[in-house]
């Protein structure tokens, strides 16, 4: 037995990897659901996207396997080619990449798709692991979450060029491995949530009345405060940051998101109601998920599945088939086994005894729970529809793979994690 766990197979913690291969079993099935062909009824038919995704599927335990057989210490002395090679082609995406639905996101390959900003936060783990990690042994100061703030950045800045909104923003959710490394602290993340509060309002609120609100309220706090000087100084302050916050927001909002991006929030808010336009597949999702109800319809069932209500529904809609077929029960069950994997990582997270491997998986962590929250929360109307694949389940190489090697890399440091990454 004790052989046994000293063995490489014995260190790896395979309780995440039959997560991960439980995910992309119920991703296949529901891709087969979701574009069902009579035709070609075959789960391996490569004239299909299910019959494509098996293919995925294989050749991402192919890579799985790869990445338990090399040295631990690659990936963590790699990690600056490995940023910056994803870089050059988040560069060349913009030169020669193909546009898809306004994004020009794509790198064609033959008949393959590659879509360098799913590797993009691949990368940057890597590097903000390697960064953070080697400023361990200080104290966390400013200079160093600038310096990792901007590893963060960078990609965001050539992601937003494409441009590809949802997968910017699922680079901001590792400002939990920020959080905790101890250079993001409780209050930070009290003032983020209260920014996130006024972005909100200034999308519901005229932007010169909620100044003219908030001025209002400082009134009324300097004239409370007002034998302390130092507490008037901050108010102001803080009402002058709050004013140019709100007018960003305003100008964001109005010159910079494109029309559709700007309706998607719009329907979310409930500021507008277009069932038929711009609110046409949150109206489909919604319908589809309700009419699972409990038990579901079952495997090849669905009405609004089989006849195609739901657009892109085996890519940022492949919740909506997991609804209507198996309904409550399965949905709840999908969702189990995420928390499942999300708990599972953290917990290896915390076991690690490298800085590097740490920082590693709660990149992932996050990576991950951002996806699985909103990709989720977009097909039930509680987020914009803002596109972004739901991990191992979606359809397309590119994510499966990224997802694939994000998590991989995480399980081999953790089966080293006696030895120095």
């Amino acid at each position: 037995m004790n052989n046994q766990k000293n063995s490489f197979f014995g260190k790896i913690d395979w309780l995440t990897i039959s997560l991960w291969l439980a995910l992309c079993l119920i991703g296949w099935f529901n891709i087969h659901a979701a574009v069902y062909d009579p035709e070609n009824p075959g789960l391996f038919n490569m004239a299909t996207n299910y019959g494509k995704q098996s293919m995925y599927i294989a050749s991402a335990l192919i890579i799985g396997i790869t990445i338990l057989i090399i040295d631990a210490k690659f990936f963590s002395s790699a990690s600056p080619v490995i940023y910056a090679v994803v870089v050059l082609l988040l560069i060349a995406v913009l030169v020669i990449g193909r546009n898809v639905g306004g994004n020009q996101a794509w790198i064609p390959i033959g008949s393959f798709r590659l879509q360098p900003s799913e590797f993009g936060k691949l990368a940057t783990c890597l590097l903000l692991a390697n960064y953070l990690s080697s400023q361990s042994n200080k104290n966390p100061n400013m200079h160093t979450l600038a310096i990792g703030a901007g590893i963060v950045l960078f990609p965001v800045f050539l992601v937003m060029l494409q441009p590809d909104t949802g997968s910017a923003l699922a680079f901001f959710s590792l400002i939990f491995v920020f959080y905790r490394e101890g250079y993001v602290n409780n209050s930070l993340l009290i003032f983020g949530g209260l920014c996130i509060v006024l972005f909100v309002m200034a999308l519901l609120v005229n932007a010169w009345i909620l100044i003219g609100i908030l001025a209002l309220i400082a009134g009324f706090f300097m004239w409370t405060f007002r034998k302390k000087r130092k507490n008037l100084i901050n108010i102001g302050i803080l009402f002058a940051a709050s004013s140019v916050f709100i007018l960003c927001v305003d100008l964001v909002y109005n010159h910079v998101l494109q029309s559709h991006q700007r309706n998607r929030i719009d329907i979310i808010l409930g500021k507008m109601d277009d069932p038929r336009g711009q609110g046409y597949n949150l109206n489909q999702s919604k319908i589809a998920i309700g009419s699972g109800q409990f038990w579901g319809k079952g495997y090849l069932q669905g009405t609004q599945t089989k006849y195609n209500f739901v657009p892109e529904q085996s890519t940022d809609f492949i919740f909506c088939t997991v609804g209507e077929e198996w309904g409550f029960v399965g949905s709840t069950f999908l969702i189990a086994i995420y928390l499942t994997l999300l708990l599972r990582i953290i917990h290896i997270a915390e076991r690690q005894r490298s800085a590097f491997a740490r920082i590693y998986a709660y990149g992932v962590a996050s990576i991950l729970f951002f996806h699985f929250f909103i990709n989720i929360g977009m097909t039930i109307g509680i987020v914009p529809v803002i596109g972004i694949p739901l991990p191992f389940i979606s359809y397309g190489g590119s994510s499966l793979w990224s997802f694939t090697i994000l998590l991989f890399i995480m399980l081999k440091f953790d089966s080293n994690r006696k030895g120095v990454v």
